[in-house]
């Protein structure tokens, strides 16, 4: 597994045969260095398909328009860093925007799991991923390069561990996820924050072990402290090493792994 340099944000990078993103300028404890807001394309300049349009930056909307002929726009989940810029990326370019949630659509409709577009020159594949959210989607580009590609939102990213919105997102969906998305093989993962990284298959059976070690972590914590342990404790004793600015999504993962053991046990 490697990972690729992070640009500026504002540069226009390319992140495989067919895809480039630009950078949001949004950096923070959640969205690393920004949320990439992707273009995918079979020739650069020509029929385009943005990928979750990001924050409403106008100077950063402005200048996905100004790449080309965008004539869809895709969102991955509902969360404001992907979509707030959605409605105003559709009036720059008349592109309809299609979400798994009816509300991120404007102009255009919902999608569907398993549906395939056709578009930006190339085929999409719309794989439902919920986990992160109850809408997360992911989108896999077949014919992106050798072992094609795979555009996942927040639901792995580039670096660190996904958080899980509970109870919006939970951790049964999750797992599920991931063992849909290692089904795809070495496919290249394009995530919506942190770098690029090589073997979908791979980063997949990494993010598996996590959880895996993480719910041993909880069930030793559960044992020390009783069964009627609150969030709040259980977090003191898994994540005491975890900063104030992510402590809330600790938290969550508490929750999410919580209700996970419940309802598996």
């Amino acid at each position: 597994m490697t990972e690729s340099a992070q640009p500026a944000p504002g540069s226009l990078v390319r992140s495989s045969p067919l895809t480039r993103y630009r950078l949001a300028d949004n950096p923070g404890p959640m969205s690393l260095e920004g949320t990439k807001s992707y273009i995918i394309a079979a020739v650069d300049g020509g029929p385009s398909v943005v990928v979750d349009p990001g924050p409403a930056q106008e100077d950063h909307l402005a200048a996905l328009a100004a790449t080309g002929e965008i004539t869809l726009i895709l969102i991955t989940h509902r969360h404001p860093d992907h979509t707030e810029g959605a409605e105003r990326l559709h009036q720059l370019t008349g592109a309809p925007v299609r979400a798994a949630d009816p509300a991120f659509c404007f102009g255009g409709v919902k999608l569907a799991d398993g549906e395939v577009i056709d578009a930006g020159g190339t085929k999409i594949q719309v794989l439902a991923t919920p986990g992160h959210t109850a809408d997360s989607v992911c989108f896999y580009l077949p014919g992106d390069g050798t072992n094609g590609s795979v555009l996942t939102g927040d639901t792995i990213l580039g670096r660190g561990t996904t958080v899980l919105d509970y109870p919006d997102g939970t951790l049964v969906d999750f797992m599920a996820s991931l063992d849909k998305l290692g089904k795809l093989g070495p496919a290249t993962v394009l995530p919506a924050h942190g770098p690029d990284l090589e073997n979908l298959e791979s980063v997949v059976l990494t993010y598996r072990d996590h959880r895996d070690e993480r719910l041993a972590q909880i069930r030793a914590a559960l044992e020390q402290l009783g069964e009627g342990a609150t969030v709040q404790e259980v977090t003191d004793a898994v994540y005491a090493d975890v900063p104030a600015s992510v402590r809330a999504a600790a938290e969550l993962s508490v929750a999410a792994q919580l209700e996970y053991l419940r309802v598996t046990s």
